[in-house]
């Protein structure tokens, strides 16, 4: 499965696209969420930065209050 990775700032909790950062991800089918979002933060090297996740099916918002910063993932089709 190839998902689409897109992490930017935030400002007021909110995305603010001052900056972005852009991946491709490729994860195994046989994988779930808490999987792909170890994929995820290991791409942009925020594997020990706490995080709270949203997790919508076919794409999730990673969001990361002590860095303020977002990350979006979506499966491509």
């Amino acid at each position: 499965m190839k998902w689409s990775a897109e992490l930017t700032d935030t400002f007021g909790g909110q995305a603010n696209y001052s900056w972005v950062q852009r991946e491709d991800l490729k994860v195994d089918a046989n994988y779930s969420g808490p999987w792909i979002v170890r994929t995820a933060k290991a791409a942009f090297g925020l594997t020990s930065v706490p995080h709270k996740t949203e997790d919508y099916g076919h794409s999730m918002t990673i969001h990361f209050p002590s860095i303020n910063s977002v990350l979006f993932l979506t499966l491509d089709s």
